[in-house]
């Protein structure tokens, strides 16, 4: 019996105070509050710290068109920085619903837009946007790719006339949708003041014909299918990398480039 409860046998009285004594000695280790948020920040002040960080990264490039090699460099590693925090997780399609404005894009089929507005004087490109409609949808969606333009001095500055290009995608993992184009499509014709003045004089009374022109180039819309049952549905595979209720990152795979929205006021 003394064998099986030595264990539980009472420390003496010296060791007790010993013990006692070296723990009053060893000071307590507090970090104060201050050090403490210093060193492990939460996670979503650093985010928005990087998503600043990429803003502030494609200033000056005028969406991509002009950009040195070491500010392509610095936009990718922000880039990389940002989507960090989306890795893993899947795709929230009523997030992703909305209109997107794009802010920078390394992608060649966009930037020959901004070099052609860059070399012709008269040819403008004004603000692009991506459109999901893909609300209470579980596996897909709509995607309106818009193009706003203008050619001076016939249509109004910078938007002028609307490019729409039409695609239906898939979700096909948790980040990656598939693209079908369907239609491109030319609407919302605004012509300017002086192409108006030729058309209809203000000082001149507005014949019947004047007004025909009038009516039809502001309902003017041609549109082209891009697919049919002879040729397929052209196509291409997008990873958006991150996305929350104000950011959209994303890239064309296969090399097709980055591209950087920020959410925008529904289109009218």
């Amino acid at each position: 019996m003394d064998l099986t409860f030595s264990s539980l046998a009472p420390i003496p009285v010296q060791s007790r105070l010993s013990v006692s004594a070296h723990r009053r000695i060893l000071p307590k280790l507090i970090l104060p509050r201050a050090t403490i948020s210093a060193v492990a920040p939460p996670p979503a002040k650093e985010l928005e710290s990087r998503k600043f960080n990429l803003l502030q990264a494609i200033q000056e490039t005028q969406r991509g068109l002009v950009t040195t090699p070491e500010q392509r460099s610095a936009i990718e590693e922000a880039l990389v920085q940002v989507e960090e925090y989306g890795v893993g997780s899947k795709i929230d399609l009523e997030t992703l619903d909305g209109t997107w404005r794009l802010n920078y894009t390394s992608a060649g089929d966009v930037l020959v837009l901004f070099e052609a507005a860059n070399r012709l004087p008269f040819l403008q490109i004004g603000q692009i946007y991506q459109k999901f409609e893909c609300k209470y949808r579980s596996n897909g969606g709509i995607v309106r790719n818009v193009v706003r333009w203008s050619i001076e001095p016939l249509l109004e500055e910078q938007e002028g006339a609307t490019l729409l290009v039409s695609a239906k995608f898939s979700l096909l993992s948790k980040r990656n949708i598939f693209l079908q184009f369907e239609e491109v499509a030319l609407e919302n014709i605004k012509i300017s003041e002086q192409l108006q003045a030729l058309i209809a004089p203000a000082v001149l009374p507005r014949t019947f014909l004047s007004l025909q022109i009038l009516q039809f180039l502001r309902t003017f819309r041609a549109q082209v299918p891009v697919s049919g049952p002879s040729r397929g549905s052209p196509g291409g595979l997008y990873y958006l990398s991150y996305l929350d209720r104000d950011m959209l990152l994303g890239r064309a795979v296969g090399g097709g480039g980055v591209f950087i929205f920020t959410r925008a006021q529904p289109l009218t």
